[in-house]
């Protein structure tokens, strides 16, 4: 996993590309979140998802209600993966509680 060690012992780890994909979920608690999904270049929303690891990350967070009514912000939230009903990538101006 590690590329390189510097003599004084810094470990240099490659880097890896994201794209930023924004997405709306649906959690088992009935409440919808609005964020950016980052999703390594080579790879779709579902192999992220398919990841191991028991959270997946979402930047620039909106979460909403079962009223569709703004309840949260945050720059970052951790959503267990066991708790996502549904996932898909948001087109378009479309917000949740919007009649478009």
């Amino acid at each position: 996993m590690f590329t390189s060690f510097e003599d004084k012992g810094k470990i240099f780890t490659d880097v890896i590309r994201k794209e930023p994909v924004e997405v709306i979920i649906q959690t088992t608690t009935n409440t919808l979140i609005q964020g950016t999904l980052h999703v390594q270049l080579d790879q779709r929303i579902k192999d992220e998802i398919d990841k191991d690891e028991p959270f997946v990350a979402i930047t620039n967070a909106t979460i909403f209600d079962a009223e569709k009514q703004a309840e949260y912000t945050t720059d970052f939230l951790a959503v267990n993966r066991t708790q996502i009903v549904w996932l898909f990538p948001k087109r378009g101006k479309e917000e949740p509680g919007s009649d478009a």
